[in-house]
């Protein structure tokens, strides 16, 4: 009998939330993650590790910023950030023979065109011409072949530098990364563009302009579901159905209409404060399974409604996200009313304060200047964690292992 009434409750609420401009759903407080998680998100890598950058001609990064500064406000402007982070970090050492990671800064996603997506045409080239820069002047990458080097790889699908899945997947990843740990958005189970040891991290959001939105946290959340975005992309998938494998599309098709869904393509001025009136933020795939949506849930307190099959989301080893989200499977988007109306009421507030807790918070954004416990320190204990390095990391004199050789003929013509 207890269980039908913590039941009852949420359809209850979910029904008033669809009538009523005053309803309350909001936690009160926070609350730590218990365990190991709440205690690695919290970790200092200071002095668990030393990293070396490699200092690039300027082709590579500073002039590719100075032709088009948009790179340091889109999605992918991550790569930049981790750059200017290291620079100043106390985790950089200028001595390579002491550096547990040797760090590349070459900027693959700041050649955009005039609509403001990254050029993936040139980013392998890019890629390849930059190992080989430091491949001639460092002994470090021959003696292991990259692995012992970390690469951003912020764009869609990651190293395999497309923008359509059929594609990327066809693609690869970059052949000179196989042995580089990659630092990179794009997370799926069983992907050819998610290699093993890859650190998924969340895409760029502008830290400082979230900030200047922030409501009082008693206000209520009336809003019970809420969306904004592309629901079809005509100009890329005219036909429909490959856009988010069509699940945006079903989001549409069936609630369009539905009072207790507040979704559209619109884009208010009042987009940030909308968020942290609603209980539940959907976070679909699009052309590749992550999206800055879900940065935005987790920095509102919003519960993350995660519809993309197999994603592997940012920090996964220190973030609980069965915790603080709702996982909806691509096939159930057309249940998705009966699944967020009977989640129970003490569950709902349970996320609630474990997203309001500012580690959770933190750990999502990449602020300028770096804070403690942020996504570039999550990314360093990410790091951290992977040392020390295994004896295969180490090529035998003379021994090679990549092939130059291979992959896309287009790639392999010089930068």
């Amino acid at each position: 009998m207890g269980t039908g009434r913590a039941r009852a409750l949420p359809l209850a609420l979910a029904l008033l939330l669809a009538c009523s401009d005053v309803a309350v759903v909001t936690a009160q407080g926070t609350e730590r993650i218990q365990g190991s998680a709440g205690d690695v998100l919290e970790d200092d890598p200071v002095g668990r590790l030393k990293v070396y950058v490699y200092e690039l001609p300027p082709k590579y990064n500073k002039n590719i910023l100075a032709k088009d500064s948009r790179c340091l406000k889109h999605m992918f402007a991550t790569e930049i950030f981790i750059h200017r982070f290291l620079l100043s970090s106390a985790v950089r050492t200028l001595n390579p023979e002491e550096a547990d990671w040797f760090y590349t800064p070459v900027y693959t996603t700041c050649d955009l065109t005039p609509w403001g997506h990254p050029l993936t045409t040139k980013s392998p080239r890019m890629m390849r011409s930059a190992i080989q820069y430091i491949s001639k002047r460092w002994p470090y990458w021959n003696r292991t072949e990259g692995a012992d080097h970390f690469f951003v790889t912020p764009h869609d699908f990651g190293a395999c530098f497309y923008f359509q899945e059929a594609k990327a997947i066809e693609r690869g990843v970059l052949p000179v990364l196989r042995r580089a740990t990659l630092v990179q958005t794009f997370g799926q189970k069983n992907h050819v563009c998610l290699k093993e040891g890859s650190i998924t991290i969340p895409p760029y959001t502008p830290p400082h302009k979230m900030r200047t939105h922030f409501v009082p946290p008693e206000t209520p959340r009336s809003i019970f579901v809420y969306f904004r975005g592309l629901f079809y992309d005509t100009s890329n998938d005219p036909e429909g159905g490959y856009y988010a494998r069509g699940a945006r599309a079903s989001v549409w098709e069936n609630f369009k209409s539905n009072p207790m869904f507040d979704i559209s393509t619109d884009h208010p001025p009042t987009y940030y404060e909308d968020m942290q009136r609603a209980v539940f933020c959907l976070c679909p795939l699009g052309w590749a399974p992550w999206s800055p949506r879900l940065v935005e849930a987790v920095v509102f307190g919003c519960i993350p409604v995660i519809i993309a099959d197999d994603i592997v989301l940012p920090f996964a080893d220190a973030i609980p996200w069965e915790e603080i989200g709702v996982f909806v499977a691509e096939d159930d988007v057309t249940k998705l009313d009966t699944i967020l109306t009977s989640i129970p009421m003490e569950e709902i507030l349970r996320k609630q304060r474990l997203l309001a807790n500012p580690s959770m918070k933190q750990a999502m954004l990449f602020p300028q200047p770096a804070e403690p416990r942020d996504a570039f320190h999550q990314i360093l204990n990410g790091l951290a964690r992977k040392l020390p390095h295994g004896k295969d990391v180490f090529l035998k004199p003379g021994q090679k292992v990549l092939n130059w050789t291979e992959g896309e003929p287009a790639d392999l013509k010089p930068w």
